[in-house]
């Protein structure tokens, strides 16, 4: 995952089929503005890798500590689930005033352990992430095809034939946008290279300092210059051993240069917006878009135009008619079809989970589409898809509770229970089983135990009384009015073909809505897996539209044919069938780890699959809702325009 986020997080936010995105647009967030030679705090976020997606904190690795103490900045829900651990380093950024060389530290002793630790996590390809005025910094490199790419963050080091070689010295680039006599800063891309220890010098002498009037923080940095007979030839890289001998010393510095830049405040995101695999092959995407729009055309008129016909023929009086309709047809089941089904209180409380996690979705893509959502707010987007979920209990409730009601049952209390504890005490469940794994790797995505009991808290003390609130008001509620009555002795059902049997019809069903969602799926996993930014919510509100659009529309179709074949057995059914493309989705899953990911280790493999699997689950809870409902309106529809003898 982009980042390795908590599973309870992660199955709050998985009907967006994103755990980790951002909007690109933030009102009310207003720009820093910098006068010369200011200090623009350096601030380090985490560490990352796609290969393992467990995240660590900086200071895991024995990088160069600042003077004073460190700071760790007081995170949000969102920021905890995410493993971000951001915290204050010694860099030293005087705003519009460049280094050549600074010493971040001089001499710094790794042990054997820290060169093993080190060896490591660069042949994991970590990438280090730093913020500057909460603009995370961007490695550029060229494309094959020569376009300028940005890579989020730097690596660690990197293997060289055969040769792991360790960053210690970083090239930054801050890029600002003049305003009046204020500095806005627009862009921060660093350089990283791999030096030998020995080839830096320190610089003797005093140094001119322009800006030593200025307050900076901390003690000031030492410059650095290369030895004689060196300036312009290339460093010889900074080299780790597998199996260390012993100690040894390396100095970590680094290079500042500020860019004046025409692009805006407003528009520095750009970048990290258009990264590697994030560029929108609209053809495609239209493409698509026609062949769903035409499919779900097709199915709707072939539906209407049936019915239309089926209901003049069912209330004609001719008896010789009537006779040849008798022998099939969804007629004859009139008095069966709204019998309750078994189990219809899980059924109930899947349904109520299902409206849950469908209005978290729509509320949530509506207001990212709308630009409220800043990336600049780390964690912004995970905090209120919690928020939002825990509130949505009461209309869960509710929708739980009449529907409860209308399947005629009478242990209501049971059933608002289990509607608001069924979903969340599955995902709880397996996301702090798997924690413990985190915790053993000793990664900042572990959720901290505090974290939990905030979790839990917003669990027992908020959801689960608005569950039961609004399941308390749904029961009271009349229930829904069926056209027809029920008959006291249920009529027996003919063989089904096998295309209606659960799994086919299942299979079948999930082909329209995965094919409705399978360009933005890749964009979304490359999102949620490779640590790249997604942004293009407005797309994704279309597409998300063409899905609903598409359940409804196959659930429809599937519970005529599976009527018409005397199968009154619908309830049920149409909730499982019609989330048939949660299969999909999983299928997907294990086909993008084989193709497109490189994720080594017991523990990230099976968090991978544990958050598919989750996501999955998820989808089809939300899925099967939509079909359901769309199939009960249906239902209801047509066999209230028919007349009954």
């Amino acid at each position: 995952m982009r980042h390795n986020i908590s599973l309870v997080c992660l199955a709050l936010l998985i009907s967006l089929l994103s755990c980790d995105v951002h909007g690109f647009i933030a009102p009310g967030v207003a720009p820093e503005e910098y006068i010369d030679c200011a200090d623009a705090k350096v601030l380090a976020v985490k560490l990352t890798s796609t290969r393992t997606q467990l995240p660590y904190e900086y200071y895991s690795l024995p990088f160069c500590k600042p003077s004073s103490e460190t700071n760790y900045k007081t995170e949000n829900l969102g920021e905890v689930l995410r493993g971000d651990r951001i915290v204050n380093t010694p860099y030293q950024f005087r705003v519009n005033r460049n280094d050549t060389c600074k010493i971040l530290c001089q001499s710094q002793i790794l042990t054997k352990e820290d060169q093993q630790l080190l060896y490591k996590r660069i042949t994991e390809d970590y990438h280090v992430h730093l913020l500057t005025d909460n603009l995370p910094v961007a490695t550029p490199y060229v494309s094959r095809n020569g376009n300028d790419l940005y890579e989020n963050g730097y690596m660690l080091g990197m293997v060289n034939e055969g040769k792991v070689n360790l960053h210690n010295h970083l090239e930054f680039t801050v890029k600002y946008h003049s305003y009046e006599n204020y500095f806005r800063i627009v862009g921060f891309e660093v350089h990283p290279k791999s030096l030998k220890s020995d080839e830096l010098l320190e610089e003797t002498g005093p140094v001119p300092d322009k800006c030593s009037t200025h307050r900076s923080a901390g003690t000031p940095l030492k410059n650095c210059k290369r030895p004689p007979g060196k300036e312009n030839n290339e460093f010889t890289f900074f080299t780790l051993d597998k199996n260390p001998k012993g100690p040894i010393t390396v100095n970590f510095t680094y290079s500042l240069v500020w860019e004046q830049s025409n692009i805006k405040w407003a528009s520095r995101w750009d970048i990290y917006l258009s990264m590697s695999n994030a560029q929108i092959h609209w053809f495609s995407i239209l493409n698509s878009l026609v062949v769903i729009f035409f499919l779900a055309g097709v199915l709707a008129a072939i539906i209407i135009r049936t019915l239309k016909k089926d209901i003049a023929n069912y209330n004609k009086l001719d008896e010789d008619m009537e006779d040849a309709l008798e022998e099939s047809g969804w007629k004859l089941v009139h008095g069966d079809v709204f019998r309750p089904p078994r189990y219809h209180m899980l059924l109930s409380a899947l349904i109520g989970t299902g409206v849950q996690l469908f209005g978290l979705t729509s509320l949530l893509i509506v207001i990212a589409m709308l630009g409220m959502l800043s990336p600049a707010s780390r964690g912004t987007l995970m905090t209120s898809g919690i928020l939002v979920y825990v509130f949505m209990g009461v209309i869960a409730g509710f929708h739980a509770g009449r529907m409860y009601k209308t399947l005629k049952g009478l242990k209501w209390k049971r059933a608002a229970l289990m509607t608001s504890c069924l979903y969340p005490s599955l995902i709880c469940g397996a996301g702090f089983l798997m924690n413990f794994f985190i915790w053993g790797k000793k990664s900042s995505g572990a959720i901290p135990f505090t974290t939990m009991l905030a979790i839990l808290a917003l669990w027992f003390g908020v959801s689960v009384p608005l569950v039961f609130l609004g399941f308390f008001f749904g029961y009271r509620k009349h229930p829904y009015d069926h056209p027809v009555r029920t008959n006291q002795i249920p009529r027996q059902v003919p063989e089904q073909p096998w295309y209606l049997s659960p799994i086919p019809a299942a299979l079948i069903a999930g082909i329209l809505p995965f094919g409705a969602m399978f360009i933005e799926l890749f964009f979304i996993f490359s999102a949620l897996w490779q640590n790249q930014f997604y942004y293009l919510f407005g797309f994704l509100f279309l597409v998300y539209v063409i899905l609903v659009i598409a359940c409804s529309q196959i659930s429809i179709v599937l519970v005529y044919f599976q009527l018409c074949a005397e199968d009154y057995h619908w309830w049920w059914k149409s909730f499982v069938v019609s989330g048939g493309s949660a299969l999909y989705l999983m299928g997907y899953s294990i086909f993008y780890f084989f193709n497109r990911l490189d994720i080594v280790g017991f523990t990230p493999t099976l968090l991978y699959f544990l958050y598919s699997f989750l996501m999955s689950l998820s989808f089809w809870m939300l899925t099967g809702t939509i079909g359901f409902y769309a199939a009960y309106i249906f239902i209801r529809k047509i066999y209230g325009a028919i007349k009954i003898d």
